[in-house]
């Protein structure tokens, strides 16, 4: 009996201290959530009550061109955007792997633009994506002007919409970096060694040695790189400002229709469909990148 006193004191000390959390991950995560189920079955127009009406909301979504496009140029970013990111964050953290003068500066140099908000560079960018007096115009003048090469007008004509979303993004993959330069460092180095010694390159190194090792850290990364580009929003929104010519919608992806809808349109019912069809999609990418893993990723005993 004293045990049993003394074991239900520790439980409810134990409660105590994590009650925080709990009331936190209750009232700001499992209760919106079931709210949003909820509100995707109905129609909630936010100043009138919600109205259920089932799978209409889901049915509305298989008809939807514009819901339909947005998803199109959603996929096309991801396909686009995460094999250039994790190509682009591996060679800077091996270069960067390497023993450089002031390698902190560049390694400070590369994190640092992580730092910004993502509005914040957006509206950098729009200044230096500005096709008559932007920055990155004005510098393709002055080297290639002589030739009669000019910049494109990126945020004028929908061709150049998505590079310029894409440069966007890779500006910041710094931390992407961080994390393959602290996985790099923990390649054994008696590994590399005994490969130099069978007559290994640098080259063959890297790719039969050092990638299966880092092999978990890119997993890690390609998935947080999955879950970001499908919920690309930030960028777009305020490049979106711009107009491209002849597509309006050149910048409209997944989350900008459920934005629209819930916030716009005042369709919070549609929206809540549009959010949970974007975790089910990243559930199931999630759990197919996680099956086809255990052939391709290599975890230390």
């Amino acid at each position: 009996m004293i045990h049993s006193r003394a074991q239900l004191k520790k439980d409810l000390l134990g409660w105590l201290w994590v009650s925080p959390w709990v009331i936190g991950f209750l009232a700001f995560l499992a209760a919106p959530m079931a709210m949003s189920l909820y509100y995707s079955f109905t129609d909630y127009p936010l100043l009138e009550g919600p109205v259920w009406i089932g799978l209409g909301n889901w049915q509305r979504m298989l008809t939807d061109e514009v819901f339909h496009a947005a998803i199109l140029r959603t996929a096309w970013y991801a396909i686009l955007f995460i094999p250039i990111a994790t190509a682009m964050a591996l060679v800077i953290a091996a270069l960067l792997n390497e023993k450089v003068k002031a390698g902190g500066f560049f390694q400070a140099a590369v994190f640092i633009p992580t730092l910004v908000p993502m509005a914040g560079s957006a509206m950098i960018w729009l200044w230096m994506l500005n096709g008559e007096y932007g920055l990155i115009n004005q510098s393709i003048h002055a080297a290639f002007g002589w030739a009669g090469i000019e910049g494109p007008n990126w945020l004028q004509n929908s061709k150049w919409a998505m590079p310029s979303i894409l440069m966007i993004s890779l500006w910041s993959i710094g931390q992407m970096v961080v994390v393959y330069l602290a996985a790099l460092k923990e390649v054994p180095d008696e590994l590399l060694e005994a490969g130099a010694l069978d007559g290994m390159g640098p080259i063959r190194r890297f790719f039969n040695i050092t990638l299966p090792m880092i092999s978990p850290v890119i997993l890690f990364n390609i998935i947080t790189l999955m879950i970001g580009s499908l919920q690309v929003f930030a960028i777009p929104y305020v490049l979106s400002a711009a107009t491209p010519g002849n597509d309006p919608r050149a910048m409209y992806f997944f989350t900008s229709s459920m934005y629209d809808n819930a916030f716009r349109y005042n369709q919070m019912g549609y929206a809540s469909a549009q959010a949970w069809l974007q975790l089910l999609i990243t559930l199931g990418l999630t759990a197919i990148m996680f099956a086809a893993s255990k052939k391709l990723v290599h975890y230390r005993a």
